[in-house]
């Protein structure tokens, strides 16, 4: 079953939505060529139907004798010690779009200065613009680019030929085999068929059809001529007339450009499904990429000083009364690193040179996976991408460690218990201090032996208190110590999750996301590139 054309505004559509999806990501002359060729489309469908066919050839292969034959008229003058073209010349045949100046709008956008109207011409032509190029080998720089600029725009190209030069591979090389995705708007002429005799012309004729057949160019037409004699100037006009009439020489160069701009570009694609992965291809790296980041962002140091904190917290409400003043002489360690407020800079230590290096080294594994399988150019661009990433890096981080909610602060009810128990042992014993105090008192009045002393077990009941609570107090302390230990260390476990998800987060939005965007642009930027040559 035949595939269906393309339209050419769907395959321009499709050729610029594969250049912007490239425009801020390969850095390549063909993103360029593309875009230019874009402007040109739009350009050349503003300023109407006209078929421009332009003569190109070197020195002295009668393209501008074979162009007044075309013209009916002496138009182009080769030079008279050499007959070369310095300037390109324009022939207009008929009036379509003389009177809204199209022809004369076409010429300007060409920049092709000398013009004349074929008045009395074929009215088969009507509507043609021919051109005579400069010569492709003039020893002028400018006339050479003249050539090469003109070939770009022009509709249809004719290029000449002569039997001396014609297998030159300087033509061939760089102007003829280049356009093998263009043998539909190119006609070959082989002038000067008079200077041969018959066999002689048949062999060069077949040489010269051999030699565009393994350029690819098998589809375009030859045409032996002689501008002198008149000799195939009929057909080469039948040629030109069919391509005028059917109104399509634009168009089917527009597409041949669009299919070859889409070839070049295609070269940024790579083969197979190199560009079919998903997102979820990078979260192998997540993991690495995020312990790596977290180490860098000092997450260590947040979760040791939130369970330094804790125990601080903790030994506050359970310690041993008489030493819990110790404790605060010394500064919290969590409240030292200014955290809390995504807004300002923390008080962490800077990463060392470990943690870069170990930052770097997820950076380029989640780098190199993103890139399996694409196109050097994606490879680059994603290497620009993960550079940006690493320098927004450090303060993305740092604010994502300084906004991360630790959790609450409470006070376990099993630790405030214990703090009221060492209150009341600490009473218990003071009661005892007290009382051995007024037994000293009674003892310096001599009145020891009217009060009477308790005693349990032959102890004193005051030593008792005094002694039993201050060393209940202290061994409810050790006690305590093991249990506050461990909710200090489920505490730092708890900071250290949510921590760790702040950081996956910014792992995600700052690395993993954009490589997995390039990577999505990627299959569009392939598809549209498709789209575009199909």
């Amino acid at each position: 079953m035949r595939r269906t054309e393309l339209p050419l505004t769907d395959r321009l559509a499709a050729l610029r939505e594969a250049v912007e999806v490239a425009e801020e990501r390969l850095e390549v002359p063909e993103v360029g060529r593309a875009r230019a060729l874009l402007a040109k489309a739009g350009a050349r469908e503003a300023l109407g139907d006209a078929t421009v066919v332009a003569l190109a050839g070197a020195t002295g292969s009668g393209k501008s004798t074979l162009f007044n034959a075309l013209s009916g008229s002496e138009v182009s003058t080769p030079g008279v010690r050499r007959p070369t073209t310095g300037v390109a010349h324009a022939s207009v045949w008929g009036e379509r779009g003389s009177g809204t100046g199209g022809a004369d709008r076409l010429l300007d956008w060409l920049q092709v200065p000398r013009r004349h109207r074929v008045a009395d011409g074929d009215p088969g032509l009507d509507g043609l613009v021919l051109l005579d190029l400069p010569d492709h080998d003039s020893i002028r720089l400018e006339n050479r680019l003249e050539v090469d600029r003109l070939v770009e725009l022009v509709d249809v190209l004719v290029w000449v030929l002569d039997p001396q030069k014609y297998a030159d591979a300087a033509v061939h090389e760089r102007y003829l085999a280049p356009l093998a995705g263009h043998a539909g708007v190119l006609v070959v002429v082989l002038n000067q068929v008079d200077r041969l005799d018959e066999p002689a012309a048949r062999a060069c004729l077949a040489d010269l059809r051999r030699l565009l057949d393994d350029e690819g160019l098998a589809a375009t037409p030859v045409v032996a001529t002689s501008a002198r004699t008149g000799a195939g100037l009929a057909e080469l006009h039948k040629e030109l007339a069919k391509r005028v009439a059917a109104r399509r020489a634009a168009t089917d160069r527009l597409t041949a450009d669009a299919r070859g701009a889409a070839a070049a570009l295609a070269a940024h694609c790579g083969s197979g499904d190199s560009g079919s992965r998903s997102r979820s291809h990078l979260a192998d790296e997540r993991e690495g990429l995020t312990e790596a980041l977290a180490d860098a962002a000092g997450v260590p140091a947040v979760v040791t000083a939130v369970q330094r904190s804790a125990r601080r917290r903790g030994a506050a409400h359970t310690g041993w009364p008489l030493l819990r003043w110790v404790g605060k002489l010394r500064p919290d360690p969590l409240g030292r690193l200014h955290l809390g407020d995504e807004r300002s800079r923390t008080s962490l230590p800077q990463a060392g040179v470990v943690q870069r290096a170990a930052v770097s080294a997820a950076l380029r594994r989640a780098r190199d996976d993103a890139g399996d399988g694409l196109p050097q150019a994606w490879r680059d661009d994603l290497r620009r991408t993960t550079e940006v990433s690493e320098e927004r890096l450090a303060g993305e981080l740092d604010r994502a460690v300084a906004g991360t909610d630790l959790g609450p602060e409470r006070t376990p009810l099993w630790q405030r218990a214990v703090g009221g128990l060492q209150w009341l042992l600490l009473l218990v014993a003071l009661a005892g201090a007290l009382w051995l105090l007024g037994l000293v008192a009674l003892g310096w009045l001599q009145l020891d032996d009217v009060v009477p002393l308790p005693r349990v077990q032959g102890l004193p009941l005051p030593t008792l208190l005094l002694v039993g609570g201050l060393l209940a107090g202290f061994l409810l302390a050790l006690v305590a110590r093991p249990l506050v230990d461990l909710g200090a260390r489920r505490r730092g476990r708890q900071a250290r999750r949510r921590l760790g998800e702040r950081v996956a987060e910014v792992a995600d939005a700052e690395v993993l996301e954009p490589l997995a965007d390039a990577r999505e642009d990627h299959r569009r930027f392939c598809a549209a590139v498709t789209r575009a040559g199909s």
